[in-house]
């Protein structure tokens, strides 16, 4: 179930714009994935951060709400005990994700949409540019899955249920 606050929210906000703000790919030391024997040992670790939302006034009727999303993936060796120096490629983005608003909203809610519903619209633009760029390093191909709203889909399987009786 929706909360009031999230709901208000998405009354209230309209996407305007998703762009990256800031990006890293790199290979660490003499790592090089072309040539790299030990591919298939590596492990994947991901990031997914919500880092900050803030409100722009553009001019006396018009306000953005800008939200920052840090996403991330890592490939590191498991066999060594040195995390540091574990870490074989590196590839992050910064995101931002714009949304005109056409009522103020109180914090409770910008936090609450900022945290359960920006993700969603950022992550086709992360996965496009997370496999696009393993596939410029020669990194493993990395492909993530698209993002599934369960509770929505429960919700609907239950509407279809109750019509079979």
């Amino acid at each position: 179930m929706i909360s009031a606050d999230l709901q208000k929210a998405i009354d209230n906000l309209s996407i305007q714009d998703v762009y990256v703000r800031d990006q890293v790919a790199s290979c660490l030391g003499d790592f090089d994935p072309k040539y790299a024997a030990e591919l298939e040992h590596l492990t994947v670790q991901q990031m997914h951060l919500v880092k900050q939302a803030n409100v722009v006034e553009l001019n006396d009727e018009n306000r953005l709400l800008r939200v920052f999303v840090r996403l991330g993936a890592r490939w590191v060796d498991p066999e060594e005990e040195n995390e540091e120096l574990s870490i074989r490629a590196v590839i992050e983005a910064e995101f931002i994700a714009e949304y005109q608003m056409t009522d103020t909203l109180e914090q409770a809610c910008i936090d609450e949409f900022s945290l359960k519903n920006v993700s969603y619209h950022i992550w086709p633009y992360w996965r496009e540019l997370l496999s696009s760029q393993c596939a410029r390093m020669h990194l493993p191909r990395l492909i993530l899955p698209t993002v599934q709203l369960a509770q929505n889909r429960h919700q609907q399987t239950e509407v279809l249920d109750s019509t079979k009786e």
